[in-house]
């Protein structure tokens, strides 16, 4: 039978058979995008990335310290939190993540992973913004402030938006021909990386970011975005297990295993995400003080007898 209509049925562990188009079996590891890929990666696995996280390192690290050294000071588990972030992030871009995400497409999955879900939460709970503005001169930090509350900034933060820039990212990489396009192209391949740093720092920073913002949401509205985007991650792993729409050109075992990993990888980050907007809230206060309970009632007026 020719491979251009063989298809075979995998057993899923979500209990549904898949489907897979044969042509699929029929390539090896590192076929076409991924020798592509491999082709083009050597610039992020190489010491770019490397100087990049260690400059951003340095500079939380050395502003940390001096805030320490004021009266208020500064959190250590703001700082771990952050250097936890830096460290997954270098650990998606270089060393072995890196040389497996060039020749495997589940490299490439648990690549993402580190770099789009796990590295951002880190970095979102080291409040760098609040270190920024605490960091700079008055003047300066009046210039940040006014960016954060420019009509921008609330476009971005908008939790819809940063929804759609984070999971609506995922869709149109692998659900149509930017995959390979983007492992092709030894410019947009870093792009795209960049793209899912900063999305998924937006997004994790809207949900549940430590930092002062103007016009943050309520806590009931980020939760109802965080519960969607984790119905619609989970949507889009299941499509890439059952091989429906996939435009990424792997192996069936490549595609089966990082289907797996976004998906039981991506509830794990997506549960810490969950545990970080809980443990950041912090409830309104009521605007009408509470009485007093030492203060004395003030006395009735007396009353004059008959």
């Amino acid at each position: 039978m020719s491979p251009a209509v063989f298809s075979a049925a995998i057993p899923s562990p979500h209990g549904a058979p898949v489907v897979v188009a044969a042509d699929l079996l029929t390539r090896r590891p590192g076929d076409v995008s991924l020798l592509a890929h491999e082709a083009h990666h050597g610039g992020l696995s190489g010491a770019l990335p490397v100087a990049g996280v260690a400059v951003l390192l340095a500079a939380y690290l050395t502003a940390a310290a001096l805030r320490r050294r004021e009266p208020k000071g500064w959190s250590r588990w703001r700082t771990a939190a952050f250097t936890t972030g830096v460290v997954l992030l270098a650990a998606g871009l270089t060393g072995p993540v890196a040389a497996f995400a060039e020749t495997d497409f589940r490299g490439h999955m648990l690549q993402h992973l580190l770099i789009a879900m796990l590295a951002p939460l880190g970095l979102v709970l080291g409040a760098p913004v609040t270190l920024l503005l605490r960091s700079l001169p008055a003047a300066r930090a009046r210039r940040v402030t006014a960016v954060l509350r420019s009509r921008p900034a609330h476009v971005l933060t908008d939790p819809w938006v940063a929804f759609t820039l984070n999971v609506g990212g995922m869709a149109a990489l692998y659900f149509t021909p930017l995959y390979g396009i983007a492992c092709a192209d030894p410019l947009l391949h870093p792009l795209v990386h960049l793209h899912f740093v900063l999305a998924g720092f937006l997004f994790t920073w809207v949900i549940a970011g430590p930092d002062p913002a103007p016009r943050r949401p309520s806590v009931p509205k980020r939760l109802v975005v965080l519960g969607v985007s984790i119905a619609a991650h989970a949507t889009l792993s299941q499509l890439m297990y059952a091989g429906l729409f996939v435009a990424v050109t792997a192996p069936v075992p490549e595609l089966l295993g990082a289907a797996e990993i976004m998906y039981y990888g991506g509830d794990i980050a997506e549960l810490l995400l969950a545990l970080a907007l809980v443990t950041t809230w912090r409830p309104a206060r009521s605007r009408v003080a509470p009485r007093n309970r030492l203060t004395p009632e003030p006395a009735a007026p007396a009353t004059s007898g008959p």
